[in-house]
């Protein structure tokens, strides 16, 4: 599976919200720190300044929610929520980005190939589900 960077992250928190690098930056910093190597956290582990830095993430499609329900020992239900990483979402953007000041003020000459300027995901977008 993919690994996600906190540069990555902070690219693409960037971009989706539209701020400037020092913030995104910080953003990704603290989002990371909770994540550290793991895929996804417990909801509990997050103050309330936290939990709403991870939906205003969570509306732009950078992190997501799952919830678990478990049986305890007497037989009650318990639910569990946890918050993801969007690993393509975040690496879609944090290329995207890349791909743009890669190719910012070059103009594609008759020998270019136009499609190597589309990123890799366009080519899903018309894809047949029933092939």
């Amino acid at each position: 599976m993919n690994i996600v960077t906190v540069n990555e992250l902070s690219t693409a928190i960037e971009e989706k919200l539209d701020i400037d690098t020092v913030e995104a930056k910080k953003y990704a910093n603290i989002v990371m720190d909770f994540f550290g190597f793991e895929d996804r956290i417990i909801d509990n582990t997050l103050e309330q300044k936290d939990r709403q830095l991870f939906y205003m993430l969570e509306t732009q499609g950078l992190l997501h929610t799952q919830r678990e329900m478990i049986t305890l020992v007497d037989g009650r239900q318990w639910r569990i929520h946890y918050w993801l990483l969007t690993k393509k979402t975040i690496l879609r953007y944090s290329n995207n980005r890349w791909i743009s000041t890669k190719h910012k003020n070059r103009q594609p000459s008759q020998h270019d190939n136009i499609y190597s300027y589309l990123p890799k995901d366009m080519w899903m977008t018309r894809k047949n589900p029933a092939i």
